[in-house]
């Protein structure tokens, strides 16, 4: 059974290959309004869980890394494979 802390991941490593994928049908199809609606979406989505996850196990990307503190939360959490408490 998956643990919270790898659901949350897994969920924000599908997201960010929806992503992956909706850039890549953007390149070849740039005014398409469906695949940017998607787009917008799935990136709203990703956005989400990442803030989610930095809530609770700390930031994934450095955009979240001053996690309105005064510190520097990107080195002093356990980096994802690391493990950490649950």
């Amino acid at each position: 059974m998956k643990c919270e802390r790898e659901r949350l991941l897994e969920e924000i490593n599908i997201l960010d290959f929806t992503l992956v994928e909706l850039v890549l049908f953007l390149d070849t199809h740039p005014t398409s309004q469906e695949a940017m609606h998607y787009f917008d979406y799935y990136n709203r989505m990703k956005q989400e869980k990442m803030k989610e996850y930095g809530e609770i196990y700390g930031p994934l990307s450095l955009d979240q890394a001053r996690g309105g503190t005064n510190e520097f939360l990107w080195t002093i959490q356990p980096w994802p494979w690391e493990g950490g408490e649950e």
